[in-house]
Parts: C-alpha cells; structure tokens; sequence
C-alpha cells in the first residue's frame, strides 16, 4: 500500500491529524493496535481548550459537543476552608468545555468512513523503517500476515509507549523528565457533580479535584502515596477522604454512588525534542507527557497535530520543506508553556513528601495573591482556557 501520511496510533490525536489532512485533500492512513473498542474504552480527559473546540467546529464535528458538552466559564481553587474562583469568561472572553476524551473519540471515529478515512484496527508488531529518507515505510502484521505501507511521512500519535519515539536515535534528540512523588486515585461514578465548575483543593491531607463528564456522571481525585493499591481504597473510604479534602461546601453537596471505574494513575512531566526527526514526526503523548493537573493532554496534543497537518498541506501543496523543519520549533513553544503551567499548578496545589513549613508558607502566599490580584488571576485564566494556537 502507499500512501502520502502514515500515522501510528488511532487515539484522539491520530484520528484528528487524519480528518484535518483528509480535509486537506491529502491521503493517509491510520494504524492502531488495538480494537476500535478498546480505544473507545479508555477513560481519560474531559476539559476541552477553546482551540480544540475550534478544531472540532472547523472539521464540522462539533455537533454533539455543542449539545452535550457542559460550558465552563471558571473553575475553583480550595485551600481550606477559602474558595478562590478564576473567572475565565470575565477575565478572557472564552470559556471551556467539559466533553469526554471518550466522546470526542467516538466522532471522530464516526465520521471516518464517510470522510474516506483509513482506519486499521488490530495492527500488531508495527515498526517503523528508513525515517531518516524521503521514502521511509512502516510494517505491521494483521491476521498473521505482514503488511507494508511505503509513504512520505510518518506521524507517531501512538502515546508514550509506543514504537514511533523509539525509532528515533538515542544521540538524535534528549528526554526531559520529572516523576512525581504521588499518583491521583480517580473516581468514576453516576452521580450529580457537588459543584457546577471544577475544584482544585490544596488540604493538609493532600490533594483533591472535583470534576465531571456530565451533569449525571462525576470524575474526583485524590493524591496518594505510589506504592497504594486500588484495594487499599474500597469506595467509602475514598468518598470520606473526599469530603474531607474538599471542605464542607462541597461535601454538603456531595453525592456519592459506586464506582464505574477505579484507577491509580502516576504523575510525570516529560518532553522530548526535538519533536522531528527526518521524515518522522511525533504528536501528542508520543514527546510529551503533562501532570492532568490543569487538563493540558488532550489539548496539546490538539495543538500539535494542528501545526503538523498545516507543515504537511504545505509541504505537498506548496512543496515547502521549510514548513516541516519548523514543525518541531513550533510545536515545542507551546508545549513547554504548557509544562510549565501543568507543573507550577501542580507544585501550588499539592503537598510534597519533602516540603516543609517554608514551602507550605510560600503556597499560602501564592494563594492569597491570586485571591487578591486580578493579574494573577488574569495569568491562570489565560493559560487554563488554552494559549492560542
């Protein structure tokens, strides 16, 4: 088979990169290793950027976010007992969306036959050949016979642990790593949410989000220890530590419901540039990894496969090769602002295991600056509602 882009991975990212490049007129194909189930099975971000959404709208695939998707114009910052709330709409003009990464991938996937886009699903053993020539090939092998897709270029959306990122020489590029002392035990559960925006609360006791998927299903996180196991957290006591660590207000409007799903989930910030190398480009958790705190994944990896697709119409249209060297450049300007609010709300909103009473007092200060200064708050909001892209 040829093709003009292969992309690995049939995750959000790689099925938006192909809408936008089939929307170009260009011709690609999709391989993922998993069953078109199993992608819709995974449970992961719900709070789009209002770039993403404009993404969305721009493919003409917005018509179920605009219906179902719960408009945010704030969310909430609990110390204690004070509830500091960043007013987005007021303080940018925008606003953002709480729509399931779930739902997000189920249009895009919808509307792939109609689009005459290439998914294959149950793709195993994919490698990646010559990308550092014009002609580099991938191959894969499905119902136990190998496949080969020659194109031009290969785009990784294929995740951390995927094979696109290993493809690229040690010496050719340099990780940039932090791990995190604690994972975030998450809730599932069909329940009302306690509030109608999401809270990030800093307690003595660690950290805690309230968050949602709809006005009928709620999503809430504690921190805990790494080496704590989900059964170590039977539901009760995960609702108790809950309510405690978001304060009264939201206790008192808590309902709580059996879960739907359970996980443990560890936190990392991690980049890998450059986000280029020959004929291959890397989107999405392929070369970055951020903290969910701030709801940064899903929307990075937006922004990258936006800024890929036009490098790509550029190259094949207007036969710019420029437009592909400054793919990497690009993209990684937003990443690392992006990192850096991940990382600084997270440093703010959680207790380290080495902190001590300076720490603690500087989190304190920081709190009380935000509550008191509009340009502060103005700063949050317009990293939280999404840089542009």
């Amino acid at each position: 088979m040829k093709t003009q882009v292969c992309i690995i991975g049939a995750g959000p990212a790689g099925l938006m990169l192909g809408h936008l490049l089939r929307a170009e007129g260009l011709d690609c194909v999709v391989l993922e290793r998993a069953t078109g189930d199993y992608v819709l099975g995974r449970i992961r971000a719900g709070v789009l950027e209002a770039g993403t959404a404009g993404i969305m709208a721009g493919l003409g695939l917005d018509a179920r976010l605009k219906d179902e998707g719960l408009v945010h114009d704030g969310f909430n910052l609990a110390d204690g007992e004070r509830l500091i709330r960043i007013d987005i709409a007021e303080l940018t003009g925008k606003h953002v969306a709480v729509y399931g990464q779930t739902e997000l991938t189920r249009d895009l996937m919808g509307a792939c036959g109609e689009r005459g886009l290439e998914v294959v699903y149950e793709a195993a053993d994919v490698a990646l050949h010559d990308i550092e020539s014009d002609a580099p090939y991938v191959t894969y092998v499905k119902g136990e016979q190998q496949h080969r897709i020659d194109c031009r270029f290969i785009v990784g959306c294929d995740g951390f642990h995927g094979p696109s990122r290993k493809a690229i020489p040690a010496a050719a590029g340099r990780a940039y790593e932090k791990v995190y002392p604690f994972g975030w035990l998450g809730i599932l559960a069909d329940v009302p949410p306690c509030n109608h925006e999401l809270i990030y609360a800093n307690h003595e006791r660690g950290f805690a989000l309230a968050s949602m998927r709809s006005e009928a299903r709620s999503r809430y996180y504690v921190d805990v220890p790494l080496t704590d196991r989900i059964e170590d957290w039977p539901d009760e006591r995960l609702w108790d530590e809950l309510a405690i660590r978001l304060g009264p207000e939201a206790a008192a409007h808590m309902t709580r419901g059996p879960a739907l799903e359970k996980s443990v989930a560890p936190l990392r910030s991690f980049v890998f540039a450059p986000m280029r190398h020959g004929s291959l480009l890397l989107c999405g958790d392929a070369a970055h990894i951020v903290p969910p705190t701030g709801a940064k994944g899903l929307n990075l990896a937006a922004s990258d496969v936006f800024y890929a697709s036009r490098a790509l119409a550029a190259f094949f249209k207007n036969n710019d090769a420029d437009a592909i060297a400054g793919y990497s450049d690009k993209a990684l300007a937003r990443v690392w602002k992006s990192e850096r609010f991940s990382w600084s709300l997270t440093k703010l909103m959680h207790r380290f295991p080495d902190d001590g009473p300076f720490e603690r007092a500087m989190q304190v200060a920081e709190l009380d600056y935000i509550a008191l200064s509009e340009a502060a708050r103005m700063s949050i909001a317009e990293n939280y509602v999404g840089l542009p892209i």
